[in-house]
């Protein structure tokens, strides 16, 4: 098949996001409106945030209570014991193996997706199982983990990846399965291969469910690495969590929460970020729609 023909078909499928007008466009490229609305949307998101942290701070000052020490002691604590050598030792492989779970749970949920939403037969003999195994409680999954794989850093890749992959998996094959049949019948009409119509018609028809599936799977993943690391590890954020909630640690524990917290707040505001960019072709359809 030719350039020109498969260029044709996905600007045919890709229509409706087209760019707005250009006036438009050049009041934004001058940054007036545009810059505007972001920082309204900055100061939305962050008046409350920033008002619990004041309130908490003014609450807890002075406090001498064993379990609600004072926000300025935990923030100490979060700074001692994270911006440090040690810090890194316990930091960096959570976040190494979260990512590398993720990432295989997202593949694995993506591909596995495709499959079984353009084949009934497929899907047909693979549910049962999946939805046996979805069923599963992920945390359900660490003993025989640690049977199998024992304590190092594979198990906690593979628990995140066994334990996360589902809400991907699932959401895919329901975006594929919805896919409008008007689209798969005219880029077979058109003539493209199997490769081009899953990558200019399946996937960008079903991205938003794709998307919404990974942001849950992400959620999960944060949790598994956690549950991971408290039982039979020596590093990792799970571990500090533990080791300090059974030595009466409190303040630490209020810290690493406060870490953990960060981490699933900036993993979103990153996600948030690749999502926008997948997903920009729906913001300029509404705009577009708008414009009439």
């Amino acid at each position: 098949m030719s350039v020109d023909t498969t260029s044709s078909v996905h600007q045919t499928v890709t229509e409706a996001a087209a760019p707005a007008p250009a006036r438009r466009q050049r009041r934004e490229s001058d940054g007036g409106p545009l810059r505007g609305r972001r920082g309204r949307v900055i100061l939305l998101r962050a008046w409350l945030p920033v008002t619990v942290a004041v309130v908490w701070w003014a609450a807890s000052a002075g406090s001498t209570s064993l379990y609600f020490p004072s926000l300025q002691s935990i923030t100490e604590t979060f700074s001692r014991d994270w911006f440090s050598m040690r810090g890194l030792d316990d930091l960096v492989p959570s976040l190494r193996n979260l990512v590398a779970g993720f990432a295989i749970a997202s593949l694995i949920g993506v591909a596995g997706g495709l499959l079984l939403g353009s084949s009934r037969w497929a899907a047909a003999a693979a549910e049962p199982v999946v939805h046996f195994l979805r069923s599963l409680p992920p945390p359900v999954l660490l003993p025989l983990g640690l049977i199998l794989l024992g304590t190092d850093a594979g198990m906690k890749v593979a628990i995140i990846t066994v334990g996360a992959v589902w809400p991907t998996l699932l959401n895919t094959m329901d975006g594929v399965r919805g896919v409008d049949p008007q689209l798969r019948d005219m880029s077979k009409a058109y003539g493209l291969s199997l490769g081009q119509r899953v990558r200019y018609v399946v996937l960008p028809a079903a991205a938003p469910q794709i998307v919404a599936g990974l942001r849950t799977t992400l959620q999960i993943s944060i949790i598994l690495i956690v549950v991971s690391e408290m039982y039979a590890s020596a590093s990792g954020i799970g571990h500090y969590v533990l080791t300090a909630q059974q030595t009466f640690l409190v303040t630490e524990t209020w810290a690493g929460t406060l870490l953990l917290g960060l981490i699933g707040f900036l993993a979103n505001l990153i996600f948030g970020v690749g999502e926008r960019r997948v997903l920009r072709w729906q913001d300029a359809l509404r705009t577009n729609a708008r414009n009439g």
